[in-house]
């Protein structure tokens, strides 16, 4: 049913992540489905610009590379159903961006349990939900 499976991650907090993983893990045993982990890197403020190296980009999307590379080899799926990819922008625009682009079936994230801000502001999860052309799976922490 589903073959191509988008995990969005947040590598500030991969604790956060880990039940999308199983969930996406055990889709995966189930259609053979593959698997691709993303991880979404905020843009530099322009402002800042200048008080950061001017490789600073390029060291943070390998270093997010790296430790996607590590949470793909712990999650248990097989290397050959998982790829991981690190893009730059907005988190839910991003995350529909490689949705799209991989064509994806389904949407496997997580998130925190509603606060009241999230009621009135809305979270990335919420985003995705509302605009994804996939179907989201959303696995509350």
């Amino acid at each position: 049913m589903f073959k191509s499976i988008l995990v969005p991650i947040d590598l500030a907090d991969t604790d956060l992540a880990k039940p999308a993983i199983a969930a996406a893990a055990t889709l995966s045993k189930t259609w053979g489905s593959r698997i691709r982990l993303l991880n979404v890197l905020p843009m530099t403020p322009v402002m800042l610009a200048e008080y950061v190296p001017a490789d600073f980009d390029e060291q943070q999307r390998q270093t997010s590379e790296e430790a996607l590379a590590i949470i793909a080899t712990e999650s248990g799926i097989d290397s050959s159903l998982i790829s991981a990819v690190v893009r730059q922008g907005g988190i839910y625009h991003e995350i529909l961006e490689e949705a799209a682009a991989m064509k994806a079936d389904l949407i496997v994230m997580t998130s925190h349990r509603p606060a009241m801000r999230t009621y009135f502001l809305g979270s990335n999860a919420g985003h995705v939900v509302r605009y994804a052309k996939c179907s989201v799976l959303v696995v509350r922490h």
